[in-house]
């Protein structure tokens, strides 16, 4: 099989750096095959897709493969949603008029799944934005300010401080559990979402007084973000996962680390991706308005993105051709290279049946 081409290009409001390196770069992977008539796009908010694990299997089966970053890969603090459109907008249309393809898929993977849903409902209203023409969810969390908020410690008291805890609301003590009683549970939640729309007033305050004074915006930190229920009580969400387990290893240890979904914001990147009132990275919205086909694939074994996600994201797309498909492996089927080949066999046969 042939290397993969890079490509790098400009894009709305982000010309080439003074150093020579492209906004938007990529590399696209088309096997034997220089030309191939179906593309697969996939991009993330903030994580490198160039060299996406899925990307050989798909050149492997005939199809192209375009593993695109925004300017935003590596920089999640700064993330703005229209300019991410306008990024892949830039890719999809490459694909359309110099890599030749007839039929483009957006792959959304991982938090990319909101992403690529929010690209679709923005190219039906902006010419600017070529659309795509079937939409797979593969291993996607529902939403961006949905997946924070779900994993959000809601025991923190003080935003300043990552040792300020309300034990009362602390999973990691064991009076709390495992196993989490319902009562608890509810609770647990319901601080979940008040933690985030705190951050979210306190936001728009800032940026009002910032504003005021002549300043455009402020990094802030965010502690403690690796604590759904899910990642501690295997009955919470039932599925065939490790636990405790999350992506950082141990949640216990995790959620006490600086890494993480959020770690490091501005003002109007909490606003524009995170915020449970603000974002239009919200997937249920975006998904609302996709009438392409839509496949929602899912692995049992992963282990911060769980069955009910799944569902909720396959019950939001408004496509009468949907399907959802449940399957073995983790996150990134790294746990076993036969799992990425079947679940590459899934979405290509699913793609050539709509052709």
């Amino acid at each position: 099989m042939g290397d993969p081409r890079f490509v790098g290009l400009t894009s709305r409001g982000a010309p080439r750096a003074g150093a020579g390196g492209h906004p938007c770069q990529g590399l696209y992977w088309t096997g034997d095959q220089p030309r191939p008539a179906v593309a697969v796009i996939a991009s993330h908010y903030n994580v490198d897709f160039a060299e996406h694990y899925i990307a050989p299997y798909f050149a492997e089966r005939g199809f192209g493969f375009l593993g695109w970053n925004t300017r935003y890969r590596g920089a999640e603090d700064l993330f703005m949603l229209d300019q991410a459109l306008a990024d892949i907008g830039a890719g999809v249309r490459w694909l359309r008029e110099v890599a030749g393809a007839r039929t483009v898929v957006l792959l959304g993977n991982s938090g990319g799944g909101s992403l690529m849903a929010a690209y679709q409902a923005a190219s039906l209203g902006d010419d600017a934005l070529p659309g795509g023409d079937l939409y797979i969810s593969l291993n996607a969390h529902p939403g961006r300010p949905e997946v924070l908020t779900a994993w959000l410690d809601p025991s923190v008291t003080d935003e300043t401080d990552p040792l300020a805890t309300d034990p009362a609301l602390d999973a990691f003590d064991p009076r709390n559990g495992p196993p989490y009683a319902p009562d608890f549970i509810a609770r647990y939640r319901a601080a979940q979402v008040a933690r985030n729309h705190r951050i979210s007033a306190w936001a728009r305050a800032e940026l009002a007084r910032l504003n005021a004074a002549g300043v455009p915006d402020r990094i802030f930190p965010l502690f403690r973000t690796w604590a759904d229920l899910r990642f501690m009580d295997p009955a919470i969400d039932p599925s065939e996962r490790p636990c405790p387990a999350c992506y950082a290893g141990p949640p216990a240890r995790a959620n006490r680390q600086p890494v993480g979904l959020g770690r490091s914001n501005t003002l109007k990147t909490w606003l524009s991706m995170w915020s449970l009132e603000a974002s239009a990275c919200r997937g249920a919205e975006q998904l609302a308005k996709l009438q392409l086909p839509a496949l929602v694939v899912q692995s049992l074994a992963d282990t911060g993105v769980f069955p009910s996600d799944a569902q909720a994201v396959f019950e939001a797309v408004a496509a009468a051709d949907k399907t959802l498909k449940l399957v073995p492996g983790a996150h990134y089927f790294e746990d076993a290279p036969d799992r990425r080949a079947a679940v590459a066999d899934l979405m290509a046969g699913w793609i050539r049946e709509r052709l």
